[in-house]
């Protein structure tokens, strides 16, 4: 299939020719931000920008002409209104955690970073919300409402650092999205500034009044390219009254999959399935001595399930879950006996991404779904892709939903970036061809916007753009992300690579 390109305004980051503002109109904007903002609020030192070229993709990186950090909604209204006046691209950044160069910045224009906007400003016992600026970290509100019984149910595996700005910008889900739900099931209202720098306010009464378009849904999952939200409300849930969790090893992946189609048949809905390969089994062992078990032959995959709710419901789904593990053969199965432990099984895989660097130099964290019934299938397909270009593939994922999170292990250094990349994007692609989407909940980004018309028709695709073009005439909004264009996808960023003169520690790139 020829992909079609969309004629969408962009900027082309990796030359850093900027169409529009160009570097005079940044230093108008970084004249009237030294005016709206406190001195320690601007960065412009080169070696401090480059902290900010690219956020938990790192194979793509662009300084940007200057970083602006508000602490409030009106700081961040100044910054948005200077670049809307100026005609300079913007790009709005959490922590940084994402995985799909959503962050990235455009070269001679600005991140507005939301780091220092981080206060919960309520926590409402009675209705169960949460009121939060977007630099609050996922995990902060729950240990906020902890007091009361309460928490907030998203939990990516990035919730210790990710801002609760950048879940609503990514619509991220977690290991219980399977039963809880995704973002956008427990934003009930959010604080906006738009990209002509209008504040503006989406859900909240607004939503329930149902007299228009879900303007909060749009919102939530647009990466960052129809605003900047400044303030959310958040739906908050009573802690179960209890909770049990298992370990349980297969001897292929195929029993594994085999069994969570089992427990979906059952008409059991748990509140995690998680899925683990030997691979990545192996990686956050190391990493976290969580008891995985590491011998292939008895554990080639393993299953992390765990059911929540009233005592008696928890009790009699958990004892036909174990029945259907070892129905589908497996080699062990392990019951968390008390809170630690459950949390130890769950510090390994939350950190099965990040300790992929005890076994391989870089990688790439893809994120495609496939429907459940074509785990195996998919699976077995990855690993010929893998074979094919001479690569490891480590697989850790959401199976309960087929939420696929391939890790692409190569090693930069000995020219592999391109052969890394090309898999990635085949992983991806191939969810497709096998029915199922490019992301679950990492976005589409800067990664796999050229994938876009793999999945939609060119009508799907120019709808989506005159709805950002509706919102964003000017393409100034973190332009470049998520729909494909002739200049992102003829001259597309490359993987970073490091100069000889730079691995030589001889120069700096600058």
């Amino acid at each position: 299939m020829t992909p079609t390109l969309l004629s969408v305004r962009t900027l082309d980051s990796a030359s850093g020719s900027d169409q529009r503002g160009g570097v005079p109109a940044l230093e108008e904007v970084r004249r009237e931000l030294a005016a709206a903002l406190p001195a320690a609020a601007l960065i412009d030192d080169h070696a401090r920008l480059r902290t900010y070229e690219c956020d938990g993709l790192t194979g793509y990186r662009v300084v940007p002409g200057l970083v602006a950090l508000p602490g409030t909604h009106d700081e961040v209204v100044a910054a948005v209104r200077s670049c809307h006046r100026n005609g300079v691209p913007y790009v709005a950044r959490g922590a940084g955690t994402g995985l799909s160069g959503g962050a990235l910045p455009v070269a001679n224009g600005i991140v507005i970073g939301l780091s220092r906007m981080r206060k919960i400003l309520e926590v409402d016992t009675v209705n169960e919300t949460a009121t939060v600026e977007p630099g609050v970290t996922n995990l902060a509100i729950s240990q906020a409402a902890a007091a009361h019984g309460l928490y907030y149910a998203p939990d990516p595996s990035s919730q210790q650092v990710c801002t609760i700005g950048g879940n609503v910008a990514e619509n991220s889900g977690g290991a219980h999205c399977l039963k809880y739900g995704f973002t956008t099931h427990h934003v009930l209202a959010a604080d906006v500034v738009l990209p002509d720098g209008t504040a503006a306010r989406l859900g909240g009464d607004a939503r329930a009044r149902d007299d228009g378009p879900d303007l909060l849904g749009l919102f939530i999952g647009s990466e960052g390219t129809l605003g900047i939200a400044t303030r959310i409300t958040v739906r908050l849930l009573r802690r179960p009254a209890a909770v049990r969790t298992l370990l349980a090893d297969f001897g292929s992946v195929e029993e594994a999959g085999r069994a969570v189609s089992g427990i979906v048949a059952a008409g059991i809905v748990p509140a995690a399935v998680e899925m683990m390969d030997a691979l990545a089994m192996r990686a956050a062992e190391a990493a976290t001595g969580a008891g995985f078990t590491l011998d292939p032959a008895r554990a080639a995959a393993a299953l992390v399930v765990e059911v929540d709710g009233p005592p008696a419901e928890v009790e009699e789904c958990f004892r036909r879950i174990v029945a259907v593990c070892e129905t589908n053969a497996a080699t062990r199965v392990r019951v968390a006996a008390d809170p630690e432990e459950r949390a130890r099984i769950w510090r390994g895989r939350k950190a099965a991404f990040a300790a992929m660097g005890r076994i391989s130099p870089d990688y790439f964290v893809q994120d495609g779904v496939v429907p459940r019934a074509r785990l195996a299938e998919v699976l077995a397909r990855i690993a010929e892709l893998g074979e094919a270009a001479g690569l490891r593939v480590a697989n850790v994922f959401h199976a309960g939903d087929g939420n696929l999170h391939p890790l692409v292990l190569y090693d930069a250094s000995a020219g592999q970036s391109e052969a890394g990349e090309e898999l990635s994007r085949r992983i991806a692609e191939l969810c497709v061809e096998l029915g199922g989407s490019l992301s679950g909940e990492h976005g589409i980004g800067a990664d796999k916007a050229c994938s876009m018309p793999r999945m939609f028709s060119e009508t799907d695709l120019a709808v989506m753009a005159r709805v950002r073009d509706a919102v964003d005439r000017d393409g100034l909004c973190n332009p470049g992300k998520v729909l494909p264009t002739p200049r992102l996808c003829g001259e597309r960023i490359g993987p970073y690579r490091a100069h000889v003169v730079e691995e030589a520690g001889l120069g700096e790139r600058w």
